[in-house]
């Protein structure tokens, strides 16, 4: 029987919640190991093809922050706060027995990565954004903010892929066979035999509550320069703006930039274009 792709593994939070991680690779490596963090609802499902293909050389942890996937859910929605992710982080990597990284960021995963350049700073080898910038289109965000707060059972896979077709129509991916992937890893089956999102709702809640505010994340992307950086951005995103992109390449001249073509919020990072780019970062790594 071959041997697991990764290794399952717990670990409690400063105030007892349990979370959940996936290990990949050989922890022996000498490579810098890579954490991947996910969007406000997504899970460590998302990295699979991108952990299975680095840990040939390297470590990968994909975490479910709290609230998502295998992770325990929160019984107090104001710990779903980006300062409890960054504590949840900085004890997963000492449970890890890691102290320095490469940051894959997706959305919400790409703002930690920004505040763990300030926050914890000797432990960032390298950032790589992905389709999420220091300023946030509140355009884009709010049909993701409706979509994520009600969950929507469905009786079958084929009936949640029409179904986030039709809650997400700016949803764009180049390949008609990533919005079953999406599916898969945005449905869990429920002892009810339905499908149900695999995220506590009340996840969104302090964003609900912080509607009016707009975050100002640009200190916190000037935080990263000197850490070696690659961006991406889905060509039809409207969460990150063709304008912040080119502002962030303005200020990050040595950074990589790529925009993803025929692709939305956000590139799934198993695009050729970004394969070879991410690839080539790392190895430099």
């Amino acid at each position: 029987m071959p041997e697991p792709a990764y290794r399952e593994r717990r670990f409690t939070a400063p105030d007892g919640l349990g979370l959940y991680f996936r290990d990949y690779g050989d922890p022996g490596s000498a490579a810098t190991p890579v954490l991947c963090l996910g969007g406000l609802t997504r899970n460590a499902k998302d990295f699979d093809a991108l952990a299975r293909r680095v840990a040939r050389e390297r470590r990968v942890l994909c975490p479910d922050l709290r609230g998502r996937g295998r992770s325990d859910y929160d019984p107090n929605w104001r710990n779903y706060h980006p300062a409890t992710y960054l504590n949840d982080i900085a004890h997963l990597l000492t449970v890890a027995d890691v102290h320095r990284v490469v940051v894959v960021g997706t959305s919400l995963g790409g703002v930690l990565a920004m505040a763990m350049g300030a926050s914890m700073p000797s432990a960032l080898a390298g950032a790589v954004l992905n389709d999420i910038g220091p300023e946030i289109e509140r355009g884009g965000l709010e049909p993701i903010l409706s979509y994520i707060r009600v969950d929507r059972p469905q009786p079958n896979w084929e009936s949640a892929v029409r179904t986030i077709r039709t809650l997400l129509p700016d949803l764009v991916y180049q390949d008609e066979a990533m919005f079953e992937a999406m599916a898969r890893n945005t449905y869990r089956e429920g002892d009810d035999g339905l499908l149900h999102f695999d995220w506590d709702v009340n996840i969104v809640k302090p964003a609900l509550a912080d509607r009016g505010a707009t975050p100002d994340l640009w200190p916190l992307f000037r935080g990263l320069r000197p850490i070696p950086l690659l961006a991406f951005r889905g060509e039809a995103s409207k969460l990150l703006t063709a304008d912040c992109f080119s502002r962030m390449a303005r200020e990050r001249p040595d950074a990589s930039t790529i925009t993803v073509p025929r692709t939305g919020h956000a590139p799934t990072l198993d695009e050729p274009e970004c394969v070879a780019a991410l690839d080539a970062f790392l190895r430099e790594l």
